[in-house]
């Protein structure tokens, strides 16, 4: 008995030191800046195995769509799942459109509305000391203005041809036009190559300024030193 009661006491303290973890990792009184994040698409696509679905709108043009802004706290995690408003669709409807175009998902089910949803109650709650909704979402379309990636990589004469490039000319070139360093993750496409994928920038907690990151988002997979640049079809 005496075991018993040994083991039960280590299950509970377990499960008071993954709660005490959750909940650090989710304080929003930790909030130190953004991870503003661009994705593309077509990566997102080609993976093996997995169902793509474009927008009730159609599919959008080629460019990096915006992913999520996310809070992180001084350990670099981000700041998920925080009480806040629901989301309403109504004070969004007069940007719906540019929301279409720069904030598309190609992720099956979550794709229109249903994605805005999922990254307002996700992260954009855990912003609400600085940002409530529409102003999270103005602040989104507002640094894609300033991040153009799909322009600092043409010029770079980097372009979505299937093609092979350096990680560090795109790095460089990204660099060159926003003034501060990105970080690059890949995953990969059906045949195993890595490729571009999600490109990451940090932003002060106004959601104004670029800063330089102090870390980066956890569990995130790496790149090869030369990374594909799957094509827009």
């Amino acid at each position: 008995m005496a075991k018993l009661g040994s083991l039960i006491f280590i299950s509970k303290l377990v499960l008071l030191l993954n709660f005490a973890v959750t909940t650090l990792a989710n304080d929003p009184n930790d909030f130190q800046a953004f991870y503003y994040i661009q994705q593309w698409l077509p990566s997102y696509c080609n993976q093996k195995g997995t169902p793509c679905c474009y927008p009730p709108t159609g599919k959008p043009k080629a460019n990096f769509a915006i992913y999520g802004l996310w809070p992180y706290t001084s350990d670099g995690s981000s700041i998920q799942n925080c009480d806040g408003s629901s989301f309403d669709v109504g004070p969004l409807k007069p940007i719906e459109k540019m929301l279409q175009t720069e904030w598309p998902s190609f992720t099956c089910p979550q794709i229109g509305r249903k994605f805005w949803l999922h990254e307002w109650n996700k992260h954009g709650t855990c912003s609400k000391s600085v940002l409530d909704e529409t102003s999270y979402f103005h602040t989104a379309l507002n640094l894609k203005n300033k991040i153009n990636i799909f322009q600092a990589l043409a010029k770079a004469k980097i372009q979505p041809n299937n093609q092979f490039y350096s990680l560090e000319s795109i790095n460089t070139a990204i660099t060159r036009a926003t003034g501060f360093r990105p970080s690059i993750f890949c995953n990969h496409d059906a045949q195993g190559n890595s490729q571009i994928w999600q490109v990451i920038h940090c932003v002060d907690k106004s959601g104004v300024k670029l800063t330089n990151c102090s870390s980066t988002p956890k569990n995130q997979g790496g790149c090869s030193s030369t990374i594909k640049f799957p094509s827009y079809n």
